[in-house]
Order: structure tokens, then C-alpha cells, then sequence
């Protein structure tokens, strides 16, 4: 499968396109082909080297796609599932703390800039499928609701 590798200490001409072998999910996972990502902000500062990640990280830490695989124990996903990751994927319930908002995808773990990723099942969302074409232009807003 492809992907994209941030070689330290980033900038884009560090992005580097490679071939690694596709996953398999381990227990709990959900094996996922990605469809759509995202680049936000967040994204461009690990891009650009302003905010410092792992050597060879894979970034984007936002993601959309379909379930390929799922492993034995998990019940919530069946292969064919559409899915959308969250940001935070240990924050599971209530107030955020350091611990369920750590893990960020694409700077403290690997994110989606992939074609194939395996993930805690937990951290993936039912996407409700609707009628948007490929290469469809959406409208997404540049700041917070009420925000100038």
C-alpha cells in the first residue's frame, strides 16, 4: 500500500511517498481503506516542522473510508461499514483530561495519510452516506460558528 512519511525535522520537501505492506487488524481493530482525509491546521504545523513529531510519522489526523476487515471480537463494524475517525480517539466519555485527549493522530501516532489503516474500533464513527460525488466541492466553514 502507499503512504506518506514526514521524515524529521519536517517540511515538505520531508514528506516522502513509500510502499509498505498493507495491515491486518489485531484484536479490537477495525482494518479500514481510506476514501477521504482532511488537512487542517493542525496537519499543515506537523507538515511544516512547527509542531516536532516522530521521525517517519504518518501524518493527517483526520480520515474517512470503509471497513475492510474486522477482528474476531469486535461486534460494532462489519466489512462494508462506512466509517469516519475521531480526533481523539481515547476520549471516550465525559470531561476531557491529558489522558483521553493524548494520542493525537498524525503527531504522537500515526495518522491516515494512507491508503489502508487498522485502528481501536472505539475510535471510528458510522458515517451516514449521502449523495456526494467524487471530486464534489463541500463548503466547509473557516472558523467556529459565531466567529468572524
Amino acid at each position: 500500500m502507499r503512504l506518506i512519511r514526514l521524515k524529521a525535522p519536517g517540511g515538505l520537501k520531508n514528506l516522502k511517498l513509500v510502499e509498505e505492506d498493507c495491515p491486518e487488524p489485531g484484536p479490537g481493530e477495525l482494518l479500514v481503506r481510506i476514501r477521504a482525509c482532511s488537512l487542517n491546521f493542525h496537519d499543515s504545523m506537523v507538515a511544516l516542522g512547527k509542531k516536532p513529531c516522530a521521525d517517519g510519522r504518518i501524518p493527517l489526523s483526520d480520515g474517512a473510508g470503509e471497513v475492510v476487515a474486522v477482528s474476531d471480537d469486535v461486534q460494532e463494524f462489519k466489512a462494508g461499514d462506512a466509517v469516519v475517525s475521531t480526533y481523539w480517539p481515547r476520549w471516550l466519555a465525559g470531561e476531557p483530561t491529558p489522558a483521553n485527549k493524548s494520542g493525537e493522530l498524525g503527531d504522537d501516532v500515526d495518522g491516515y495519510a494512507r491508503e489502508y489503516v487498522c485502528m481501536p474500533w472505539h475510535s471510528q464513527g458510522h458515517r451516514q452516506t449521502s449523495r456526494i460525488w467524487r471530486r464534489q466541492r463541500l463548503p466547509v466553514p473557516a472558523s467556529p460558528p459565531g466567529k468572524p
